[in-house]
């Protein structure tokens, strides 16, 4: 009996232990996340208060890193290495994931240069060490790594466009609803767009940041419908091409803007609770794996074993 129950009983202990950690850890990241986001509403990011030592030096040896990519993809770029319809295609895919100027440009050129001359000797110095002079790894590995060293800065400004699509869909109804009450107390929509800019800077970046950008384009071209046409295309999110078309039909056509906005909201709230209802009806199928693996043994083991443990005495005594 104690054998034979033993590696079980490790094993179950090791599977909850294992599951409870990993609920603790998640548990307290996302209080980290949510004290990081209480305390950047009422202290400026640029101020660098309780600051120490350790992230001083972290943080200028990460501005000497991005300065040192910065510069390689401005010698790049001063050589002219690359196409413009190259650099356009550049330019728009760090424009939907929040990235804007021509810094954002010169970090990701130089970061795929980088990229694709350190991989290779890098990979080629592993394969060296692992599987020895003679072997083929000598030539996939570097040839491999200088494939992902042109795909990796692609990959993660993927990951940042979707980031940054998703925060705009949930927070452009609270946008919105600040829109309602800016144009209720009479402002037009240049000083609305910018009073809600500057209000959401802390609390709603990625809203904030594209409002920003359509109040500096509305102040410098005479021609208001263009500005908001860059501002529907801008990050490709439907809901920001829908509350753009929505500004442009209230220019329009003279309709009661505030009335616009507050329907929209209200449309683009049901569907943010749709697509929560929808994530949820999915909890259960996501759930039967993890059910199946971790509770039905150890209800089986609770239920069955002291069968089992009686049948084996029985054999035992004949």
């Amino acid at each position: 009996m104690t054998v034979l129950s033993l590696p079980i009983e490790v094993g179950a202990s090791v599977a909850v232990t294992a599951m409870g950690a990993g609920v603790a850890f998640y548990l307290m990241r996302r209080e980290h996340r949510l004290d990081a986001r209480i305390r950047a509403l009422h202290v400026k990011p640029e101020t660098g208060f309780g600051m120490t030592d350790a992230g001083k030096n972290q943080e200028s040896l990460r501005q000497a890193f991005v300065r040192m990519l910065s510069n390689v993809g401005q010698w790049v770029l001063r050589r002219r290495m690359l196409s413009t319809r190259v650099l356009a295609d550049f330019e728009k895919s760090l424009t939907a994931a929040g990235l804007r100027g021509s810094a954002a440009l010169r970090l990701f050129v130089g970061a795929k240069i980088v990229a694709f001359l350190l991989l290779p000797p890098l990979l080629w110095l592993l394969a060296e060490e692992v599987a020895g002079p003679e072997s083929l790894l000598r030539i996939l590995l570097p040839a491999g790594g200088a494939v992902a060293g042109l795909i990796l800065p692609d990959f993660v400004i993927s990951r940042m466009r979707d980031r940054h699509a998703k925060r705009l869909s949930q927070e452009l109804p609270d946008a919105l609803d600040m829109m309602v009450i800016c144009t209720q107390a009479g402002l037009g929509l240049g000083p609305t767009i910018l009073r809600v800019a500057e209000e959401l800077s802390f609390s709603h970046r990625s809203v904030a940041l594209e409002f920003a950008q359509t109040a500096d384009e509305l102040q410098i071209m005479t021609d208001a419908q263009t500005a908001l046409t860059h501002f529907g295309e801008r990050s490709g999110v439907e809901s920001v091409r829908r509350l753009a078309a929505t500004l442009l039909q209230s220019a329009q056509y003279g309709t009661p803007l505030s009335d616009a906005l507050r329907s929209l909201s209200a449309e683009l709230r049901t569907e943010l609770v749709t697509r929560f209802e929808a994530r949820a009806a999915r909890l259960p199928v996501l759930l039967t794996l993890p059910m199946v693996l971790f509770i039905l043994p150890c209800l089986f083991l609770i239920v069955g074993g002291p069968a089992i443990i009686q049948v084996m005495h029985a054999l035992k005594a004949h």
